[in-house]
């Protein structure tokens, strides 16, 4: 397909959010998937995108305040949201093209009619640029879930929790585009051939160190090509992984010749991780719910050379004599600690959610539970970081089951530990 304007594809992805069309992501993989842009044009096409969304209720609030009587439309006020974030959180675009662009696109995508009130508005705000900013800096100030962009509910939540300067640095972090961090897979290269190949691919990497990780196995690539491009991705070199989904694993502390069960496995990062950690040579089963994850769970298992890894639908109920030595359990949660990933999250999640999950995570507990052999090892695990999820759920546990005793816990923080959020409490029992 013919390449097209990156702000008319950004325009195009953000208004099929105006009619419920699915997860962003999914939206911007296709959309960028039928048009030959160049790499910078991609990045643009993604921090448009990315950064409405993130914004938005920031990106209104501003709207609403400029233009009090007159609400517009669905599809004018995501337009009005483009050209906003152009002008007030790209400092590299000038306001003219900012809003040359965005009443163009208007009219190439069907609102014709607020054309003219589109550009009237884009205008005031260029005219009222210094002001603006000033009033964006003061909202963080004063009302951080509006100048950060976040639910008031959860906000509230986290400053009963953390205080304003650690909730302000989370919200900030929330705001911010993730690096690219990657898992060496010594499976099949070894770190320092690794290194070298990147060298020759152009790709600029750092290492990452953490006093929970060992060294040398984690990076962020800086710059790089495509990563369908690169013949150290297609061999399975690596897997792009943030490091706090390495903290389970290595708590799990698997070993060879263990039995070993990944109850919710796809796509495989930490199926995969386990399986080096034990050099293939341990009698791995993975399970996740859904048929669509579990295809890209072989995927991931194949690319990578995990062997022994026997791949199923899960199944509590099946075989309920099979026990494991180590059993992996990283449960579906809502997902707080991984926020600024899942950039649509934060609309999406509702306060009941978190006992919903509570219980549902309480439900899996029990069940995994079941299923460990004595003196075993079980980690349950979160990428939340709300305690209802994490702590609540564990001591519950064992309060009801005292003859378990969790070994240890420990939370990842971004703010603090500069990775995602994650929870883990390695259970055990006689």
């Amino acid at each position: 397909m013919k390449a097209q304007n990156p702000r008319e594809i950004a325009a195009r992805i953000l208004l099929g959010s105006t009619r419920g069309a699915g997860f962003v992501e999914n939206r911007l993989e296709s959309e960028l998937a039928r048009h030959a842009l160049v790499a910078p044009d991609q990045r643009l096409v993604m921090e448009l995108v990315y950064g409405v969304i993130r914004w938005q209720a920031t990106l209104d609030h501003l709207i609403d305040r400029q233009v009090s009587r007159r609400k517009p439309e669905p599809r004018l006020r995501q337009l009005l949201r483009l050209g906003l974030y152009q002008m007030f959180w790209l400092d590299r675009i000038p306001d003219h093209a900012a809003v040359h662009e965005t009443v163009s696109l208007a009219r190439r995508l069907g609102c014709d009619s607020g054309a003219g009130f589109l550009n009237a508005v884009l205008r005031a705000f260029a005219r009222q640029k210094e002001s603006t900013r000033q009033y964006l800096a003061e909202l963080k100030q004063n009302r951080p879930a509006l100048g950060y962009s976040h639910p008031q509910w959860l906000v509230d939540r986290w400053l009963a929790r953390w205080g304003e300067e650690d909730v302000r640095r989370f919200l900030d972090w929330n705001n911010t585009p993730p690096p690219l961090w990657v898992r060496v897979n010594t499976l099949k290269w070894t770190v320092a051939d690794l290194q070298a190949r990147w060298r020759q691919e152009g790709v600029e990497f750092e290492p990452f160190q953490a006093d929970w990780l060992p060294e040398g196995w984690v990076f962020r690539l800086k710059e790089h090509p495509p990563l369908s491009s690169l013949v150290s991705f297609a061999t399975g070199g690596f897997y792009v992984q943030d490091p706090s989904t390495l903290l389970a694993p290595l708590a799990l502390e698997p070993q060879p010749g263990q039995t070993i069960l990944d109850a919710c496995a796809a796509p495989g990062g930490k199926t995969t991780f386990i399986a080096q950690l034990v050099r293939n040579e341990a009698i791995m089963t993975a399970w996740d719910a859904s048929p669509e994850r579990l295809q890209r769970l072989r995927e991931n298992l194949e690319r990578l050379g995990a062997a022994k890894v026997t791949v199923a639908a899960a199944d509590w109920d099946a075989a309920p004599e099979a026990v494991y030595d180590r059993i992996l359990l990283d449960v579906p949660c809502s997902n707080t600690g991984v926020m600024r990933r899942r950039v649509e999250l934060r609309w999406r999640l509702q306060p009941q959610e978190i006992q919903r999950l509570a219980r549902q995570q309480s439900q899996l507990l029990n069940r995994a539970a079941r299923r460990l052999r004595p003196g075993g090892r079980l980690v349950y695990s979160t990428c939340s970081v709300e305690p209802e999820e994490n702590q609540g759920v564990v001591h519950a546990f064992l309060l009801e089951n005292p003859q378990w005793k969790c070994l240890s816990e420990k939370t990842l923080l971004p703010f603090k530990d500069h990775v995602d959020g994650a929870y883990i409490a390695v259970l055990t029992h006689a």
